[in-house]
Protein backbone atom coordinates (compact mmCIF):
# COMPACT_ATOMS: atom_id res chain seq x y z
CA UNK A 1 0.00 0.00 0.00
CA UNK A 2 1.72 3.26 -0.60
CA UNK A 3 1.43 6.35 1.31
CA UNK A 4 -1.17 8.32 1.78
CA UNK A 5 -1.65 11.62 -0.85
CA UNK A 6 -0.83 14.97 -0.04
CA UNK A 7 -3.90 16.26 1.32
CA UNK A 8 -5.02 20.15 1.21
CA UNK A 9 -4.08 21.70 4.57
CA UNK A 10 -6.16 24.35 6.65
CA UNK A 11 -5.89 26.99 9.12
CA UNK A 12 -8.39 28.73 10.91
CA UNK A 13 -11.77 27.85 10.26
CA UNK A 14 -11.41 27.24 6.46
CA UNK A 15 -12.54 24.40 5.48
CA UNK A 16 -10.37 21.47 4.49
CA UNK A 17 -11.19 19.40 1.37
CA UNK A 18 -10.52 15.65 0.56
CA UNK A 19 -11.00 12.56 -1.47
CA UNK A 20 -12.21 9.26 -0.33
CA UNK A 21 -11.74 6.57 -2.66
CA UNK A 22 -13.83 3.54 -3.12
CA UNK A 23 -14.23 0.28 -5.38
CA UNK A 24 -14.71 -3.24 -5.63
CA UNK A 25 -14.78 -5.84 -8.10
CA UNK A 26 -15.34 -9.29 -8.28
CA UNK A 27 -15.04 -12.60 -11.06
CA UNK A 28 -18.09 -14.23 -10.30
CA UNK A 29 -21.19 -14.75 -7.90
CA UNK A 30 -23.95 -17.84 -7.68
CA UNK A 31 -26.59 -18.82 -5.85
CA UNK A 32 -28.57 -21.73 -7.13
CA UNK A 33 -32.21 -23.56 -5.82
CA UNK A 34 -32.09 -26.76 -8.62
CA UNK A 35 -31.44 -29.50 -8.82
CA UNK A 36 -29.39 -28.26 -5.70
CA UNK A 37 -29.64 -25.90 -2.70
CA UNK A 38 -26.34 -23.86 -3.03
CA UNK A 39 -26.57 -20.39 -1.43
CA UNK A 40 -24.57 -17.03 -2.54
CA UNK A 41 -21.07 -17.77 -2.99
CA UNK A 42 -18.65 -15.19 -4.59
CA UNK A 43 -15.02 -15.23 -5.59
CA UNK A 44 -12.17 -12.88 -6.53
CA UNK A 45 -13.92 -10.42 -4.71
CA UNK A 46 -11.41 -7.12 -3.57
CA UNK A 47 -12.44 -4.12 -2.41
CA UNK A 48 -11.22 -0.60 -1.70
CA UNK A 49 -13.26 0.43 1.29
CA UNK A 50 -14.15 4.66 1.46
CA UNK A 51 -10.53 5.31 2.13
CA UNK A 52 -8.31 8.27 2.00
CA UNK A 53 -5.19 6.28 1.51
CA UNK A 54 -3.74 5.67 -2.21
CA UNK A 55 -3.66 2.00 -2.45
CA UNK A 56 -3.71 -1.20 -5.29
CA UNK A 57 -5.47 -4.34 -4.24
CA UNK A 58 -5.44 -7.60 -6.63
CA UNK A 59 -6.82 -11.09 -6.25
CA UNK A 60 -6.53 -14.08 -8.66
CA UNK A 61 -8.51 -17.45 -8.55
CA UNK A 62 -7.41 -20.13 -10.49
CA UNK A 63 -10.09 -23.44 -11.91
CA UNK A 64 -13.20 -22.74 -10.06
CA UNK A 65 -16.33 -25.28 -10.36
CA UNK A 66 -19.81 -25.06 -9.25
CA UNK A 67 -21.17 -28.15 -9.02
CA UNK A 68 -20.42 -28.90 -12.59
CA UNK A 69 -23.15 -26.09 -13.42
CA UNK A 70 -21.11 -22.82 -13.65
CA UNK A 71 -17.33 -22.97 -14.03
CA UNK A 72 -14.25 -20.87 -15.19
CA UNK A 73 -10.11 -21.56 -15.83
CA UNK A 74 -9.23 -18.24 -13.98
CA UNK A 75 -9.81 -14.96 -13.49
CA UNK A 76 -8.65 -12.32 -11.44
CA UNK A 77 -9.59 -8.18 -10.12
CA UNK A 78 -7.59 -5.17 -9.26
CA UNK A 79 -8.84 -2.11 -7.63
CA UNK A 80 -6.78 0.86 -6.89
CA UNK A 81 -6.90 4.69 -6.03
CA UNK A 82 -4.78 7.38 -6.73
CA UNK A 83 -3.83 11.24 -6.69
CA UNK A 84 -2.37 12.52 -9.66
CA UNK A 85 -0.86 16.00 -8.37
CA UNK A 86 0.03 16.64 -12.58
CA UNK A 87 -0.13 15.28 -15.80
CA UNK A 88 -0.77 16.91 -19.00
CA UNK A 89 -1.30 14.34 -22.05
CA UNK A 90 0.18 14.88 -25.89
CA UNK A 91 -2.40 17.54 -26.64
CA UNK A 92 -1.79 19.54 -23.31
CA UNK A 93 -4.83 18.55 -21.85
CA UNK A 94 -4.38 18.69 -18.02
CA UNK A 95 -5.89 14.96 -16.12
CA UNK A 96 -5.03 15.89 -12.58
CA UNK A 97 -6.88 14.97 -9.94
CA UNK A 98 -8.17 11.67 -7.97
CA UNK A 99 -8.75 8.41 -10.02
CA UNK A 100 -10.08 5.24 -8.68
CA UNK A 101 -9.77 2.08 -11.04
CA UNK A 102 -11.82 -1.64 -10.71
CA UNK A 103 -11.00 -4.61 -13.14
CA UNK A 104 -12.28 -7.79 -12.94
CA UNK A 105 -11.11 -10.43 -16.23
CA UNK A 106 -12.85 -14.12 -16.09
CA UNK A 107 -11.24 -16.52 -18.26
CA UNK A 108 -12.81 -19.41 -19.75
CA UNK A 109 -16.39 -19.17 -18.63
CA UNK A 110 -18.96 -21.94 -18.96
CA UNK A 111 -22.56 -22.54 -17.78
CA UNK A 112 -23.84 -25.93 -18.92
CA UNK A 113 -22.19 -26.00 -21.75
CA UNK A 114 -24.33 -23.78 -23.24
CA UNK A 115 -23.02 -19.99 -21.97
CA UNK A 116 -19.47 -19.92 -23.07
CA UNK A 117 -17.04 -17.12 -23.64
CA UNK A 118 -13.15 -16.90 -24.03
CA UNK A 119 -12.32 -13.77 -21.97
CA UNK A 120 -14.68 -11.31 -20.18
CA UNK A 121 -13.14 -8.00 -19.18
CA UNK A 122 -14.86 -5.20 -16.99
CA UNK A 123 -13.42 -2.21 -16.25
CA UNK A 124 -14.06 1.35 -14.98
CA UNK A 125 -12.31 4.18 -13.67
CA UNK A 126 -13.23 7.38 -12.11
CA UNK A 127 -11.71 10.57 -12.35
CA UNK A 128 -12.48 13.38 -9.91
CA UNK A 129 -10.51 16.31 -11.89
CA UNK A 130 -8.64 19.00 -9.70
CA UNK A 131 -10.28 23.11 -10.39
CA UNK A 132 -8.75 26.15 -10.11
CA UNK A 133 -11.58 27.26 -8.10
CA UNK A 134 -10.04 27.61 -3.98
CA UNK A 135 -13.79 26.67 -2.67
CA UNK A 136 -14.42 23.97 -4.54
CA UNK A 137 -10.45 22.74 -5.38
CA UNK A 138 -11.95 18.95 -6.20
CA UNK A 139 -15.09 18.00 -8.48
CA UNK A 140 -18.15 16.76 -7.17
CA UNK A 141 -18.94 14.48 -10.15
CA UNK A 142 -16.47 12.12 -11.82
CA UNK A 143 -15.43 11.51 -15.61
CA UNK A 144 -16.24 7.79 -16.30
CA UNK A 145 -14.16 5.85 -18.37
CA UNK A 146 -15.20 1.92 -19.58
CA UNK A 147 -11.77 1.21 -21.92
CA UNK A 148 -10.48 -2.53 -21.86
CA UNK A 149 -14.21 -3.76 -21.16
CA UNK A 150 -15.35 -6.37 -23.74
CA UNK A 151 -16.51 -9.73 -24.66
CA UNK A 152 -13.90 -11.94 -26.53
CA UNK A 153 -15.27 -15.08 -28.46
CA UNK A 154 -19.01 -15.11 -26.62
CA UNK A 155 -21.10 -18.11 -28.02
CA UNK A 156 -24.40 -19.90 -27.32
CA UNK A 157 -24.45 -23.44 -27.57
CA UNK A 158 -21.54 -23.06 -29.71
CA UNK A 159 -22.89 -20.63 -32.07
CA UNK A 160 -20.94 -17.20 -32.00
CA UNK A 161 -22.98 -14.03 -31.12
CA UNK A 162 -21.16 -10.43 -31.65
CA UNK A 163 -21.95 -8.21 -28.98
CA UNK A 164 -21.02 -4.54 -30.10
CA UNK A 165 -20.19 -2.19 -26.76
CA UNK A 166 -20.89 1.56 -26.33
CA UNK A 167 -18.33 2.61 -23.93
CA UNK A 168 -18.63 5.68 -24.00
CA UNK A 169 -22.95 5.56 -23.35
CA UNK A 170 -22.13 7.48 -20.50
CA UNK A 171 -20.67 10.46 -22.45
CA UNK A 172 -18.60 13.46 -21.19
CA UNK A 173 -18.80 14.51 -17.43
CA UNK A 174 -22.01 16.95 -17.28
CA UNK A 175 -21.37 20.49 -17.26
CA UNK A 176 -21.24 22.74 -14.34
CA UNK A 177 -20.69 19.24 -12.17
CA UNK A 178 -24.11 18.49 -11.85
CA UNK A 179 -24.63 14.58 -11.47
CA UNK A 180 -25.45 12.44 -14.34
CA UNK A 181 -28.81 11.91 -12.85
CA UNK A 182 -29.29 15.50 -13.83
CA UNK A 183 -27.90 15.60 -17.30
CA UNK A 184 -30.57 16.25 -19.68
CA UNK A 185 -28.51 14.55 -22.48
CA UNK A 186 -27.43 10.88 -20.63
CA UNK A 187 -31.10 10.45 -19.83
CA UNK A 188 -32.03 11.13 -23.34
CA UNK A 189 -29.67 8.59 -23.99
CA UNK A 190 -30.80 5.95 -21.59
CA UNK A 191 -34.65 6.55 -22.82
CA UNK A 192 -33.54 6.02 -26.45
CA UNK A 193 -31.98 2.54 -25.57
CA UNK A 194 -34.91 1.35 -23.92
CA UNK A 195 -37.27 2.93 -26.56
CA UNK A 196 -35.55 0.63 -29.11
CA UNK A 197 -35.95 -2.31 -26.90
CA UNK A 198 -40.41 -1.40 -26.32
CA UNK A 199 -40.23 -1.28 -30.41
CA UNK A 200 -38.57 -4.54 -30.59
CA UNK A 201 -40.71 -6.91 -32.57
CA UNK A 202 -42.83 -9.75 -30.11
CA UNK A 203 -41.13 -7.99 -27.18
CA UNK A 204 -42.81 -10.23 -24.28
CA UNK A 205 -45.42 -8.61 -22.29
CA UNK A 206 -43.63 -8.87 -19.42
CA UNK A 207 -40.57 -7.04 -20.19
CA UNK A 208 -42.83 -4.48 -22.21
CA UNK A 209 -44.05 -3.28 -18.64
CA UNK A 210 -41.01 -3.11 -17.00
CA UNK A 211 -39.12 -1.06 -19.69
CA UNK A 212 -42.06 1.22 -19.97
CA UNK A 213 -42.18 1.53 -15.89
CA UNK A 214 -38.32 2.50 -16.56
CA UNK A 215 -39.56 5.08 -19.61
CA UNK A 216 -41.75 6.94 -17.19
CA UNK A 217 -38.97 6.92 -14.23
CA UNK A 218 -36.79 8.53 -16.68
CA UNK A 219 -39.22 11.21 -17.72
CA UNK A 220 -40.16 11.79 -14.22
CA UNK A 221 -35.66 12.23 -13.70
CA UNK A 222 -36.06 14.77 -17.04
CA UNK A 223 -38.68 17.00 -14.95
CA UNK A 224 -36.62 17.06 -11.71
CA UNK A 225 -33.53 18.08 -13.86
CA UNK A 226 -35.11 20.22 -15.30
CA UNK A 227 -36.54 22.05 -12.09
CA UNK A 228 -32.96 22.23 -10.64
CA UNK A 229 -31.05 23.48 -14.12
CA UNK A 230 -30.95 26.87 -12.55
CA UNK A 231 -28.58 25.58 -9.31
CA UNK A 232 -25.56 24.82 -9.71
CA UNK A 233 -23.33 21.50 -8.24
CA UNK A 234 -23.52 18.12 -8.09
CA UNK A 235 -25.83 18.30 -4.67
CA UNK A 236 -28.29 20.42 -6.29
CA UNK A 237 -31.39 18.53 -5.71
CA UNK A 238 -29.46 15.40 -5.67
CA UNK A 239 -30.81 13.87 -2.42
CA UNK A 240 -33.57 11.36 -2.72
CA UNK A 241 -32.69 10.48 -6.60
CA UNK A 242 -33.00 6.66 -7.15
CA UNK A 243 -30.62 4.51 -9.37
CA UNK A 244 -31.04 4.08 -13.05
CA UNK A 245 -29.95 1.15 -15.33
CA UNK A 246 -29.07 0.62 -18.55
CA UNK A 247 -26.24 -1.00 -20.36
CA UNK A 248 -23.29 -0.71 -22.24
CA UNK A 249 -24.20 -2.87 -25.06
CA UNK A 250 -25.21 -0.98 -28.57
CA UNK A 251 -26.12 -4.47 -30.35
CA UNK A 252 -26.25 -8.18 -29.89
CA UNK A 253 -25.75 -9.76 -33.49
CA UNK A 254 -26.38 -13.65 -34.17
CA UNK A 255 -24.69 -14.41 -37.63
CA UNK A 256 -26.56 -17.16 -37.67
CA UNK A 257 -30.14 -18.46 -36.37
CA UNK A 258 -29.75 -20.26 -33.05
CA UNK A 259 -32.96 -22.55 -32.45
CA UNK A 260 -34.59 -21.31 -29.43
CA UNK A 261 -33.05 -17.89 -29.01
CA UNK A 262 -34.13 -14.52 -29.16
CA UNK A 263 -32.74 -11.07 -28.39
CA UNK A 264 -34.33 -8.05 -26.76
CA UNK A 265 -31.82 -5.02 -26.17
CA UNK A 266 -28.76 -6.19 -23.86
CA UNK A 267 -31.01 -9.61 -22.99
CA UNK A 268 -30.74 -12.98 -24.84
CA UNK A 269 -33.57 -15.51 -23.90
CA UNK A 270 -32.64 -19.20 -24.04
CA UNK A 271 -35.48 -21.70 -24.33
CA UNK A 272 -35.23 -24.01 -21.96
CA UNK A 273 -32.41 -22.46 -20.17
CA UNK A 274 -33.15 -19.06 -19.23
CA UNK A 275 -31.73 -15.63 -19.45
CA UNK A 276 -28.60 -13.75 -20.12
CA UNK A 277 -28.43 -10.22 -19.66
CA UNK A 278 -24.81 -8.27 -20.80
CA UNK A 279 -22.81 -5.14 -19.39
CA UNK A 280 -25.68 -3.85 -17.44
CA UNK A 281 -24.74 -0.62 -15.43
CA UNK A 282 -26.13 1.13 -12.94
CA UNK A 283 -25.98 4.85 -12.74
CA UNK A 284 -26.61 6.21 -8.80
CA UNK A 285 -25.88 8.64 -6.01
CA UNK A 286 -25.12 7.52 -2.38
CA UNK A 287 -26.54 9.72 -0.46
CA UNK A 288 -24.62 9.66 2.70
CA UNK A 289 -22.29 11.70 5.43
CA UNK A 290 -18.59 11.71 6.10
CA UNK A 291 -17.05 13.02 9.65
CA UNK A 292 -15.17 16.35 8.72
CA UNK A 293 -12.97 18.27 10.64
CA UNK A 294 -12.18 22.14 10.23
CA UNK A 295 -8.95 21.54 11.46
CA UNK A 296 -7.06 18.32 12.53
CA UNK A 297 -7.07 18.65 16.13
CA UNK A 298 -10.89 19.42 15.80
CA UNK A 299 -13.57 16.55 16.68
CA UNK A 300 -15.20 15.11 14.22
CA UNK A 301 -18.78 16.54 12.24
CA UNK A 302 -20.69 14.78 10.00
CA UNK A 303 -21.18 16.06 6.41
CA UNK A 304 -23.25 15.20 3.52
CA UNK A 305 -21.38 13.55 1.01
CA UNK A 306 -23.51 12.42 -1.75
CA UNK A 307 -21.48 10.94 -4.58
CA UNK A 308 -22.01 9.70 -8.07
CA UNK A 309 -21.60 5.59 -8.46
CA UNK A 310 -21.19 3.31 -11.29
CA UNK A 311 -21.58 -0.54 -11.40
CA UNK A 312 -20.99 -2.62 -14.18
CA UNK A 313 -22.07 -6.26 -14.22
CA UNK A 314 -20.93 -7.96 -17.50
CA UNK A 315 -22.94 -11.01 -17.05
CA UNK A 316 -26.10 -11.85 -15.33
CA UNK A 317 -27.55 -15.41 -15.88
CA UNK A 318 -31.48 -15.92 -14.94
CA UNK A 319 -30.84 -20.28 -14.87
CA UNK A 320 -34.77 -21.04 -15.94
CA UNK A 321 -34.34 -25.11 -16.47
CA UNK A 322 -33.18 -27.36 -15.39
CA UNK A 323 -31.12 -25.34 -13.15
CA UNK A 324 -32.69 -22.50 -11.13
CA UNK A 325 -31.07 -19.94 -9.29
CA UNK A 326 -28.82 -16.96 -10.64
CA UNK A 327 -25.04 -16.03 -11.33
CA UNK A 328 -23.35 -13.01 -11.88
CA UNK A 329 -19.89 -12.70 -14.26
CA UNK A 330 -17.36 -9.90 -13.88
CA UNK A 331 -18.88 -7.09 -11.95
CA UNK A 332 -17.08 -4.05 -10.83
CA UNK A 333 -18.02 -0.42 -9.33
CA UNK A 334 -16.58 2.40 -8.57
CA UNK A 335 -17.22 6.05 -7.14
CA UNK A 336 -15.30 8.84 -5.10
CA UNK A 337 -16.44 11.03 -2.95
CA UNK A 338 -15.12 14.26 -2.40
CA UNK A 339 -15.89 15.99 1.51
CA UNK A 340 -17.13 18.15 2.04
Amino acid sequence: MAASPKLPMTSGSVQQQYHMYHADAYILNAELEHPIKLPFQEYGHVVLDHTRRESLITQSVGETNIEGLISFKRGHTRVAGAHVQQKTDVFGNDHAGWVTLATAALEGYNVEDIITADRVVAQLSTQHAMTNDPKQPISHVPRVNFLGTRFENFRVGGYPVEVELDLAFCGPKPEGDRSYLQDGSFLDRVQRQLDGIVETRDLPESLEEKYGAEIAHIDHLKKRAKDAKSEAGANSGSNGYPKLRCSLVKKIKLPVEIPGVRTFGNAIFIRDFGTVYLAELEVGVNNGHSDFRHRESDPPQPQSSDSNYFTLKMLGVRLGCPGTGGSGGSGVSGNGQTVP
